[in-house]
């Protein structure tokens, strides 16, 4: 599908555009079924505090409506939301007044094996290591070089994803989704207030959980933490739950929690 650029068919960007200069900008990747944006609000709630975070005076319902638009005419797959500060000159500090662009961009959903979901995955380790900014923490923000460093490590279907820790060896998430654990029937993710992208999955998990009365906890994980685990699963915004059955030399079965929640998660994706 023909992309959009501020609401219009292109296939070209400026070059002086401070996203593709510097990375200054955010984007959301977003599920459609039946022409909806799956998890919308989610999307635009983080959307909008990365827009708080970075100042950038973005236009919100016309992001919306953009968004709503485009959706009905993809149909199904997904759609990414590429929003950057604008057009500037050389330099890092923004030209006053920079009018912020919009990208869409539609492709078709990814055909993942059904095993994924089924059966669970193995996690690579990852040596790529999370570096620790509290003002980029949780931000879908455009400068992904972490996880293109981190996803080069490895190649082939053995495994499905990577696991990434922090620079300090705290265990954060996945190269393209959020990590939990489940133990004791209670259900722990990673404190992203250092590092990781703050997933809409996980939020939307995190809020589902509570809601059906399971024990949350957001907070620093460690190998050991992962090590004790009696579940462990993978999530993101497009495939929605994985169970993970092994990383290096530990095994689990996708257990009863997780599937509770992989079921919630399609009826979130589905909504």
């Amino acid at each position: 599908m023909q992309a959009w650029v501020d609401g219009h068919s292109a296939d070209s960007l400026a070059l002086h555009n401070r996203g593709l200069a510097y990375g200054d900008g955010l984007f959301e990747t977003i599920a459609v079924i039946a022409g909806r944006p799956s998890l919308l609000e989610y999307h635009l709630d983080r959307l909008a505090l990365g827009c708080q975070r970075l100042a950038i005076e973005a236009d919100h319902a016309l992001i919306r409506d953009e968004l709503c638009r485009y959706a009905a005419l993809l149909g199904n797959g997904v759609l990414k939301l590429i929003l950057t500060r604008g057009d500037s000159q050389r330099g890092y500090a923004a030209a006053a007044g920079a009018i912020p662009r919009r990208i869409l961009q539609g492709n078709p959903a990814p055909a993942y094996p059904i095993e994924h979901a089924e059966q669970g995955v193995r996690l690579f380790a990852c040596r790529t290591r999370l570096a620790e900014q509290p003002l980029l923490a949780g931000l879908k923000h455009l400068n992904r070089l972490e996880q293109v460093l981190a996803r080069a490590e490895w190649q082939g279907a053995e495994y499905a994803e990577g696991l990434m820790l922090d620079v300090s060896g705290r265990v954060i998430e996945g190269v393209y989704s959020n990590l939990f654990l489940v133990r004791n029937n209670a259900l722990l993710t990673a404190d992203l207030s250092r590092c990781g992208v703050a997933g809409v999955m996980r939020a939307a998990l995190l809020e589902a959980a509570a809601g059906e009365g399971v024990a949350v906890s957001v907070t620093d994980l460690s190998m050991a933490d992962l090590e004790q685990a009696d579940e462990v699963f993978v999530c993101n915004s497009v495939y929605g739950i994985w169970p993970v059955r092994s990383f290096a030399s530990l095994n689990w079965s996708p257990g009863p929690l997780t599937r509770k929640l992989q079921a919630i998660a399609r009826t979130l994706l589905d909504a």
